[in-house]
Formats: structure tokens, C-alpha cells, sequence
């Protein structure tokens, strides 16, 4: 008779062997993907593309479910609170995975503790926009009139702790100037001002910018990946000026912590497929967005990064919630 804990190893190895088996016939049932944000918006966007897609590799029903409310912490912490079996995920961006754990002071989940990453999704470009009564025409020329007359030029967000409120304030450190804040209740209104006059910079979203740089009513001086973008060719990234700098909007599927390996590994390996494809790729260019793919691990590296980033900049900045 064997020993009582070569029994017990064989015991543990054999149930674990018959799960693994048992999650390749994952999903069984349709999977929710919960979006921590109101229909229309970019991450709604993807998530349903992205559902659609899933639907078809494996011919069980993705969908996506809007679950909007404090900056998407509402719909995040659901997804953190769900049994861990593959079948509620989250559409996740930079602030429900980066910043709101340092802009809140009450945090339900922990990112890091709560969350799986599955696959990064997309990630979105902005531009730094000028009103052209400033009379700059280049980013180092917005640089040199900021430090001559510090606290001269104010940028308008969409509100405050947002992530383009907190890439103004990541150029401010980088570049060493004073900008004024003036937060809005949304792109549409800062927007507004903007046009008018009546505040002197921003940095948005390049489709929501685009018109209104092609009309001539809005200049271009910088776009904040590290790369061009293709949209804007001849608007130089705000990194050749400043090295180093970059800030994008991104967007990832994550699942909650202890969900099973393999159907993390399952549904990473067919969303990196499916973000490959021409006619995917080109529904997200539409978007203004660059589908990327890639790994679990890839991911989870690109999240810490991002984290360190935006808790340095909240640090100094002093930015809180709205």
C-alpha cells in the first residue's frame, strides 16, 4: 500500500488535472462584460465590439453590460465581487485601473489584488489644442510664453482627476511650467469655451479635437503618445519636445482575481486574434483607437507602469475626484 501522502499528492493531482479539462469546455453560458460607464463612449464601444467578436470564435453569447457611476468604481467593484469562473468580466480603463485608487479616498476594490489581467484591448491618443489668439504655434513656443508669465494660460478638462486633467498635469511637471486648471462637467462645454476663447488650451481626445483642428478653430501642437498618430501626420509627439512624456487613454478586459488560468489563457490568445484582424482593426481606427492584443503578462506590466506614472502625478499635482 502506498503512503498515506503519495496517495494524497496523486488525489490533489488527479482533481486538479480533471478542472483544467473541465475549463476547456469554457463557456458554457453567456458571459457578461461590464462596462463602468454610460452607453456611447469609447470603452462601451470596444466592450461591444469586442462581445460581438467573442460571440462568434466561441459561438456563446458576450455581452456587454453598462454599470456607470463614480468614475466607473461602481462597475469595477462588481466585477471585483463576482465568483471568479469566466463569466463576468470588465471593460477596464486608465482611471477604474490606474489613477481613481489615488483620486478617491474610499476605494471598494484593489487593482492589483482584485483583478486578472486578461488582454489589453486599445488605447486612444490626445492632442494638446491651442485657441490660436494665444499666438504660439509650436509646443516649445507654448513652453517659453508659460514660463515667462507663469499662470497665464488656462487648459480646460472635462473635470478634475479625469485622465486628461492629469496629462495637462503630467506636461506641467515634465515641462517645469504653470498652467491654470479650469475643470468643466464634460468635454462639450470645455470645448465650447475653448472655441470661444475663453480659456486657452486643452489636451483631448483626437477624434473628439480632429474637426474642430481641420476647420482651423483649434491648433495642434502636440500629440500625447510616444508615437505619430496617424490621424494627425504633421503634429509631432509632445515627447519631441519632452522626452519621455506620453499619456494615453487605455482600455483592457480584466477578469477577477482566482479566475482559472486557462480560460484566462483561452480568451487572451482569441482576443490577441481577433484585435489582429483587418475589418477589427479598422472599426477601431474608426474609433480614433489602436487596437493592441498582446498577453496577460504584457498587460499586467503596462498597468504597473501606468500606476507608478499617474500616483506621482496625483502626488504632486494635489488632484482629487469631482
Amino acid at each position: 500500500m502506498a503512503p498515506l501522502p503519495r496517495l494524497l499528492t496523486a488525489l490533489v493531482f488527479s482533481l486538479a488535472s480533471v478542472y483544467a479539462v473541465g475549463q476547456t469546455s469554457w463557456p458554457t453560458k453567456p458571459v457578461r462584460i461590464i462596462v463602468p460607464f454610460a452607453p456611447g463612449g469609447t470603452a462601451d464601444i470596444a466592450a461591444r465590439i469586442v462581445a460581438e467578436q467573442l460571440t462568434k470564435s466561441f459561438a456563446q453569447s458576450f455581452i456587454a453590460e453598462n454599470r456607470a457611476g463614480a468614475s466607473g468604481n461602481i462597475g469595477a467593484a462588481e466585477v471585483a465581487r463576482s465568483a471568479p469562473d469566466g463569466y463576468t468580466l470588465l471593460m477596464g480603463n486608465t482611471p477604474t485601473l490606474a489613477i481613481n485608487q489615488f483620486i478617491f479616498p474610499n476605494m471598494s476594490y484593489n487593482t492589483e489584488k482584485d483583478f486578472a489581467p486578461v488582454s489589453f484591448v486599445a488605447r486612444v491618443p490626445n492632442v494638446l489644442v491651442v485657441h490660436p489668439s494665444l499666438g504660439v504655434r509650436s509646443l516649445q513656443e507654448l513652453i517659453d510664453r508659460a514660463r515667462a508669465k507663469p499662470g497665464s494660460i488656462n487648459y480646460g478638462t472635462s473635470g478634475a482627476g479625469t485622465v486628461l486633467h492629469l496629462a495637462a498635469e503630467l506636461l506641467k511637471t515634465m515641462a517645469k511650467i504653470d498652467l491654470v486648471h479650469v475643470p468643466y462637467k464634460g468635454s462639450g462645454p470645455m470645448l465650447q469655451d475653448l472655441i470661444a476663447g475663453q480659456i486657452q488650451m486643452a489636451i483631448d481626445n483626437v477624434p473628439t479635437a480632429l474637426p474642430l483642428i481641420r476647420s482651423g478653430r483649434l491648433l495642434a501642437l502636440g500629440v500625447t503618445p510616444s508615437k505619430p498618430v496617424a490621424m494627425l501626420p504633421n503634429v509631432p509627439t509632445i515627447a519631441s519636445v519632452i522626452p519621455g512624456y506620453e499619456a494615453v487613454a487605455f482600455f483592457a478586459v480584466m477578469a477577477p482575481a482566482g479566475t482559472p488560468q486557462p480560460i484566462i489563457a483561452r480568451l487572451s490568445a482569441e482576443l490577441d486574434k481577433i484585435l489582429r484582424r483587418p475589418d477589427v482593426t479598422e472599426r477601431f481606427q474608426q474609433l480614433g483607437a489602436e487596437p493592441v492584443g498582446g498577453t496577460p503578462a504584457e498587460l499586467a506590466a503596462f498597468i504597473a507602469s501606468e500606476t507608478i506614472k499617474w500616483r506621482q502625478v496625483v502626488k504632486v499635482s494635489g488632484a482629487k475626484a469631482d
